[in-house]
């Protein structure tokens, strides 16, 4: 199915701000809501993670917490707007990797993977998810942010190959046809890697990361006016392909 760009800049503009939590946890300084009970529905899934590197560490809290939860409810508007996936708009959900709840949502994404760092109970839980059909979402990371991202990533799944996708890869074209991959990085040129299952690319991409690029800003912000709007609708774009890809596969 094939949706036309401008249907898309149509919902983005409809998009508020999400709306003040009413209910709130601490943990460390980041505030998140109550998770909401599993009703069957589709939730966006945030990993969230602990450690003591605070270079990701900003005004929005630790970086597995950064741009919560504004990108996640602004994607499933879009997404319920332009699909017919049943998913919650009113709330999103933040688990940590070892936690059973995880295992009832398809899709999860991770934010800011230089900073990631997993207690072995959480890498034993996260490659399950992972071997059980589980997909997982790799955003808003660059330059030497890498070599953690890739040791965290060995742990999780030893044997798996990251490699390279371009355009043509099935996770751009589940939804969309996207055209081009070539968006604004941190450095000018946003690139985009996966790991297939039993790293085999006839079967189905279970790791996709957007390596030099951020595209949870592009959903946060594309309400406010002063990021593209070219920019911000190629990153809704491939987030809905992402959460397509993850059911269909």
């Amino acid at each position: 199915m094939r949706v036309r760009a401008r249907y898309l800049l149509v919902g983005m503009m409809l998009i508020a701000t999400a709306a003040a939590a009413q209910r709130f946890r601490m943990r460390g300084d980041a505030t998140v809501e109550s998770n909401p009970s599993y009703d069957g529905r589709y939730a966006f899934v945030r990993l969230r993670y602990g450690g003591e590197d605070f270079r990701c560490w900003s005004n929005e809290g630790p970086g597995w917490h950064h741009d919560y939860p504004v990108a996640d409810r602004n994607l499933m508007k879009i997404v319920t707007e332009l699909t017919t996936l049943d998913a919650r708009v009113d709330s999103s959900i933040v688990l940590d990797a070892n936690d059973p709840e995880l295992f009832k949502y398809p899709i999860a994404y991770l934010s800011e993977p230089g900073c990631w760092q997993q207690s072995e109970e959480e890498v034993q839980a996260l490659r399950a998810y992972l071997q059980k059909g589980g997909f997982l979402i790799v955003d808003d990371f660059n330059g030497r942010d890498w070599y953690n991202f890739e040791e965290q990533m060995r742990r999780v799944l030893p044997n798996g190959r990251l490699v390279p996708l371009d355009v043509s890869n099935p996770v751009f074209q589940s939804f969309f046809g996207i055209e081009s991959l070539e968006m604004m990085g941190y450095r000018g040129g946003a690139q985009f890697y996966g790991i297939y299952e039993n790293n085999d690319p006839a079967r189905r991409l279970i790791v996709v990361a957007n390596f030099d690029n951020d595209i949870g800003d592009y959903w946060q912000w594309s309400a406010e006016g002063f990021l593209p709007i070219p920019l911000t609708n190629e990153a809704y774009k491939i987030g809905v392909n992402y959460i397509m890809y993850g059911f269909v596969h």
